[in-house]
């Protein structure tokens, strides 16, 4: 059992359209309506491939009520814990090219107990848990170590954590000795301060991440695959996609496959590469199922000096 906490959890609406144009009226092809947040996504992906999963969130208004409605539709178990705001929305414009423009909205504030009472609730399943998955933005009202508090209270009792959140939220749940962390190449790149032009430069980060105090990293690349650093070394991989479809949870995918796949070593990259590769294919943040993944399309690269620059833009 994988238990996800999605402080800041959303409807996503995804739209198919020829081009963004600005100031201009864009008639889209097609829209999807799903579930969005990063743990929201952990929590589907894992579903959808038969990997036991609670999906722990905030909800406020229609839009709350809307999206608890959506993800027990998928199957997905919801631990719901109502809050006084409304539940946010965003919307991704999908290009033919494989382009993606989103708009996220900030979200509602957390205010009074409304913490405390979802701190409460994860406690309560924890003890039950492989890992518990802490994933997305900060919320409103919430200082930038509410993840890293968590953190802290799980691992003290012995429960394996992972963090897939930005910004001085990654740095505290470092500090806090996250067993993994799962950054993208932007969110890795800010966090230490510096860019990253080269998988050597990613290696050097995530490295600084674990000098912190985390235990494991893994950096999704986009479409330069994904870096592995923990104790043992590190193990790169790539997983090309012939027809880029969405950007949107892909990351989120690649942390469930891995974490599905027992989360250590090459094998279970591997398995994260072709989940996230499936995601991409998926229009919207649709997550792939069994008969989306093509794992013989994943390439290891297990030596450190093979490490070659970085030809992707913004990883996800």
């Amino acid at each position: 059992m994988i238990v996800t906490v999605t402080l800041n959890p959303s409807l996503d609406r995804a739209m198919d359209i020829g081009r963004v144009i600005r100031g201009e009226v864009i008639r889209a092809t097609a829209a999807h309506l799903d579930p969005g947040g990063k743990g929201v996504n952990v929590s589907r992906a894992l579903l959808a491939n038969g990997v036991p999963s609670v999906a722990v969130l905030p909800c406020g208004g229609d839009e709350g009520s809307q999206l608890v409605r959506l993800l027990k539709a998928e199957g997905v178990e919801v631990l719901a814990i109502p809050i006084s705001g409304r539940t946010r929305s965003n919307i991704t414009l999908a290009e033919p090219d494989g382009t993606v423009t989103k708009v996220n909205e900030p979200g509602p504030a957390l205010v009074g107990g409304e913490f405390d009472a979802i701190t409460d609730r994860v406690l309560g399943r924890a003890g039950s848990a492989d890992w518990v998955v802490l994933c997305g933005s900060v919320p409103p009202g919430l200082p930038a170590d509410a993840y890293a508090q968590l953190c802290r209270r799980l691992t003290a009792a012995g429960i394996r954590v992972a963090v897939d959140t930005s910004g001085p939220a990654l740095r505290e749940a470092a500090a806090a000795g996250a067993t993994l962390l799962k950054p993208n190449r932007d969110e890795l790149a800010e966090v230490v301060g510096s860019p990253l032009g080269d998988l050597r430069d990613v290696v050097a980060a995530a490295q600084q991440l674990r000098a912190w105090g985390a235990g494991t990293v893994l950096a999704s690349l986009g479409a330069d695959g994904a870096v592995l650093v923990d104790a043992d070394g590190v193990v790169t991989g790539t997983c090309p996609v012939a027809r880029p479809r969405s950007t949107v949870g892909a990351g989120d995918a690649l942390l469930a496959g891995f974490l599905a796949a027992g989360a250590h070593g090459a094998a279970a990259l591997a398995e994260g590469l072709a989940w996230g590769a499936a995601a991409v294919s998926l229009p919207g943040s649709r997550m792939p199922g069994p008969a989306d993944l093509i794992r013989h399309n994943v390439t290891i690269h297990p030596r450190p000096d093979e490490l070659r620059p970085l030809l992707s833009g913004p990883s996800s």
